[in-house]
């Protein structure tokens, strides 16, 4: 019994560090010191929105050259070293295999809409969810930003949240509500989501970098962008600024896939839609998503949510690499995503 009380406690702490390394998936630029790299030039890069060796290693050369106070030679040898610490060559399908298996699902709160999901909201990609008012777009932004927090058996990935908001709609008081039907201490969940309110494209897209930031400094699990589109929607109108609207809508969605990849989060936005003039009245829905194929190509798996009987919604499978176009009921209650009632 004494042999089992003393190795319990290293056992313990084996497993614990064994699960940090797992869930911690960059490198901070501290590393670049031990190869030379003065300190006033990985502050510069810090400045610039540079916070890990990766970040440096997936940049373009003219990216880099852009940095105030970086010269071309210093450019280059960054990115022989960065290229060095970060593997970059081909890799086999079985490779590629062993490393999904590191991929966590976050839990929607919903039996079904999980199941749908085959699990739940994937990190390290990006999960678009569009569809009218009211179909609980928000709402599922809400309920992930507690449910990533809960422990991976439980359905999370024991990490914080990052929220932009560029509607107004983040409240607070409906995270505390989801927490207490999860077991959680109300006023934690509070402090694990860092949260803020773009005002204009501009702004939101600053707001990537100060993600950036705060997400090299601690264990951040999800990243929520509540709408994506909204701003771009208001800031470019008419056809005439329409190029340049997607060009930056384009910028903002490399940004979000980079953080997704970098830091192994799980990215959710939410989209607006239109009109579709082409669409068949008879169809299920008659409304397409805006952003054009700009934010086709950068959403992973895309999710159309629409309305059903009294608080019930429906989830549609729209466009994914490996789940298969189906549906699943769910239903937005004070408590956040639940299943669906008859």
């Amino acid at each position: 019994m004494e042999v089992e009380r003393s190795e319990t406690p290293q056992l313990e702490e084996a497993h614990q560090m064994e699960e940090e390394t797992s869930m911690v998936s960059y490198q901070n630029l501290e590393v670049l010191a031990d190869q030379g790299i003065a300190s006033a030039d990985i502050q510069k890069l810090n400045e610039a929105g540079y916070h890990t060796i990766e970040s440096i290693a997936h940049a373009t050369v003219r990216k880099l050259s852009e940095v105030k106070g970086i010269s071309e030679n210093k450019v280059m040898k960054l990115k022989d070293l960065c290229k060095a610490l970060v593997p970059m060559d081909f890799k086999t399908a079985a490779d590629a295999l062993e490393d999904r298996k590191s991929i966590v699902q976050l839990t929607t709160g919903s039996i079904e809409l999980d199941k749908l999901l085959e699990g739940g909201i994937e990190t390290g990609s990006v999960t678009e969810a569009f569809g009218e008012f009211r179909t609980g777009k928000t709402q599922l932004c809400h309920t992930l930003c507690v449910t990533c927090q809960m422990g991976v058996t439980d359905g999370g990935a024991e990490g914080k949240a990052i929220y932009i908001d560029t509607e107004g709609t983040f409240r607070p008081k409906r995270l505390q509500e989801i927490a207490e039907r999860f077991g959680m201490d109300p006023e934690m969940a509070l402090e694990n989501v860092a949260y803020a309110r773009a005002h204009n494209s501009e702004h939101q897209m600053e707001l990537l970098k100060m993600a950036a930031a705060i997400m090299a400094q601690d264990r951040y699990a999800l990243i929520v962008v509540d709408s994506a589109t909204a701003l771009f929607r208001t800031d470019y109108s008419g056809r005439g600024e329409l190029s340049e609207r997607q060009m930056m809508l384009g910028q903002f969605l490399r940004q979000l896939t980079r953080l997704a990849e970098e830091f192994g989060v799980a990215v959710f936005m939410t989209n607006q839609v239109t009109a579709d003039p082409g669409g068949m009245s008879f169809a299920k829905d008659s409304t397409k998503p805006i952003g054009g194929n700009i934010i086709a190509h950068a959403a992973t798996t895309r999710l159309r949510l629409r309305k059903g009987r009294g608080e019930n919604r429906i989830c549609t499978i729209f466009d994914s690499p490996t789940l298969p176009e189906a549906d699943a009921q769910f239903a937005v209650g004070s408590n956040g995503i639940c299943d669906a009632t008859e």
